[in-house]
């Protein structure tokens, strides 16, 4: 019985701590404390819950609790009295829990300010003065409820490490005094760019894994995905954060495809596109729809939208192929352009070599590939070589493509992904001489 209520507790907090953690730190001011608190009112759900049953408003439940825990904090710290008074009258009308009028009148409240408040909380944990690490392990333990172990797990990184990370965020945006606000006017653009890019990162590092022995990491790319949902909802009228959803869900229509029974990668060309989620693709493509509508016109019409919206744009591309022969290369490469216009980079122009080489053959592609061979963000990068030898294979230069396999073998540290390049080099034809 016990085990079933622990286990019912664990998909309650997965679910509102979120939103239990921003209703205090929008009382507290201070991420720390409220993580502290929410905490607090964990601990009490495990000791009470078991007794007494799950309560018919678990969320409320877990949300009044903490909040109790916050005034007896400020009560602590001395605050002022009118501050106090306020917070007070604010809970008093939320005493008998087993009130079920005050029950969905507290749900009625929580509804009215809640999104803010996740709003504050996000733009918070994403905030640029700290680093990228940094970001991403803080917003995957506020907004995801995800253990210290389960980040750890994830990025395959020690837990001391990402405990220390954590603390530390929590540390430099108290003492940078970041305020627990969402930003307005000229501070929401690259505030905003920081949320996705975090939202983006841990999505990457789900559908790809730069390391260990899996080719991807589900529970990680269902994160991103869920917190790409939230702020979609949360932010209606921002079209990059359509953009990213969209994204992120066309992208996860294939996921499903990338791998066989055995778990070994297979390609895009290669994939069953009937393994290919269709209602993922529905609501990918519909959330494209928005983001082109709140842009002011869709990607062929001329008008320049934004990172994510162009990526949800090329992802489109694929979705709307039935087999791999009908997809657009040329929209593909097109995109890919103009991507390469508003964010420039060398990954960028990589994968426009993919698109150019599919469209008007591997030469154009090479060609495209061999300008960016000394470039120093893609000496590490396996991915360089993978390409190349993709395109040389094609060319019938097969002694060179086996050279850039193996050079692509020595990069990876993903051990699916190294088995793959050798299974490709394997199946490589001996050149004539």
């Amino acid at each position: 019985m016990h085990s079933a209520t622990h286990q019912a507790i664990a998909a309650v907090w997965r679910i509102e701590s979120a939103r239990i953690v921003a209703v205090v730190a929008r009382m507290v001011r201070d991420l720390g404390v409220a993580e502290e608190l929410a905490q607090d009112a964990l601990v009490a759900a495990l000791e009470h819950w078991p007794r007494e049953g799950i309560p018919d408003k678990p969320g409320a439940w877990l949300t009044t609790t903490a909040k109790r825990r916050a005034l007896d904090h400020l009560r602590h710290g001395k605050m002022r009295d009118d501050k106090l008074q306020q917070l007070g009258a604010d809970l008093e009308a939320q005493e008998a829990l087993v009130v079920p009028d005050f029950v969905d009148a507290l749900d009625a409240a929580r509804q009215d300010d809640i999104g803010d408040d996740l709003l504050r909380l996000i733009f918070t944990a994403c905030h640029p003065v700290l680093s990228a690490e940094a970001r991403v392990a803080l917003t995957l333990r506020l907004l995801g409820g995800l253990s210290t172990h389960e980040i750890a797990r994830a990025f395959l990184a020690s837990e001391p490490t990402i405990a220390q990370r954590i603390v530390r965020a929590k540390r430099t945006l108290a003492e940078a005094q970041v305020p627990y606000e969402v930003p307005r006017g000229a501070e929401l653009a690259p505030r905003l760019a920081s949320v996705l890019e975090v939202i983006y990162l841990v999505f990457n590092e789900g559908y790809t894994a730069t390391a260990g022995e899996d080719w991807m990491r589900p529970a990680l790319t269902q994160e991103a995905l869920r917190l790409a949902r939230m702020l979609a909802e949360l932010a209606p009228r921002e079209p990059e954060a359509q953009g990213l959803v969209a994204l992120l869900e066309l992208q996860s229509s294939r996921l499903a495809a990338r791998t066989d029974r055995e778990g070994r990668p297979i390609l895009l060309q290669d994939q069953d596109r009937a393994r290919w989620d269709h209602l993922l693709i529905r609501r990918g493509l519909a959330a494209l729809a928005r983001a082109e509508t709140l842009h002011g016109g869709s990607t062929e019409e001329g008008a320049v939208p934004g990172p994510y919206v162009l990526q949800a744009a090329i992802a489109a591309c694929h979705a709307r192929a039935a087999t791999p022969q009908a997809t657009d290369w040329a929209r593909i490469a097109e995109l890919y352009a103009v991507l390469a216009q508003i964010r420039p980079s060398p990954v960028v122009e990589l994968n426009r070599a993919v698109a150019v080489g599919m469209a008007w053959g591997p030469q154009a592609g090479l060609d495209i590939v061999d300008a960016l061979r000394d470039a120093p963000a893609l000496r590490n990068y396996q991915w360089l070589p993978s390409v190349r030898a993709d395109l040389l294979m094609k060319l019938g230069r097969y002694a060179e493509a086996r050279a850039e396999l193996m050079r692509a073998v020595a990069l990876t540290s993903n051990a699916r992904e190294r088995e793959l390049l050798l299974e490709r080099v394997a199946a490589l034809p001996v050149e004539a001489p």
